[in-house]
């Protein structure tokens, strides 16, 4: 009876040891922690739009070692035309420089379900994503480039 019980809490053990060890986040690139968004590009049809985020709009993004979630208001309180607030969040996977959102949760519901590529550089406290962003149902097919700071 004792080599029984021995046997299932080595069992248990081990499968334990093992899912615990699984992690899909590459530990060489620091990308856990808190990112202040300050340039957006969106490339779709051969028009270019580039968005300064560092004076009427905050967005931040905040990943952890499994979730990512993002964060965006004016900055005049929504207290004129251009009063926005965005949310949104979910899991993500990082394999060597290529970074996917598995968007879960958003403000914007139509985009939930979806999964985003991109692929990420990071210097010093600089972080720059860039990939293309495609929503069927939506009519969206663009290339999405996005610079952040590290929030400290």
């Amino acid at each position: 009876m004792k080599i029984k019980i021995t046997l299932i809490l080595f069992a248990v053990t081990v499968i334990l040891i093992s899912c615990a060890g699984k992690k899909e986040v590459n530990s060489t690139i620091p990308l856990v922690g808190t990112w202040q968004l300050i340039s957006g590009t969106l490339i779709e049809k051969g028009d270019t739009v580039i968005t300064d985020y560092s004076q009427n709009v905050s967005f931040i993004k905040i990943i952890n070692d499994t979730h990512f979630s993002f964060l965006q208001h004016d900055l005049q309180k929504g207290k004129d035309t251009a009063a926005v607030f965005v949310a949104g969040g979910g899991k993500y996977t990082l394999k060597d420089n290529l970074y996917t959102e598995h968007l879960e949760y958003c403000s914007a519901r139509n985009w939930e379900g979806n999964d985003f590529s991109f692929t990420i550089t990071i210097k010093n406290d600089t972080l720059v994503q860039s990939g293309v962003e495609i929503i069927e149902r939506e009519g969206v097919n663009r290339v999405n480039i996005e610079k952040y700071f590290r929030v400290k």
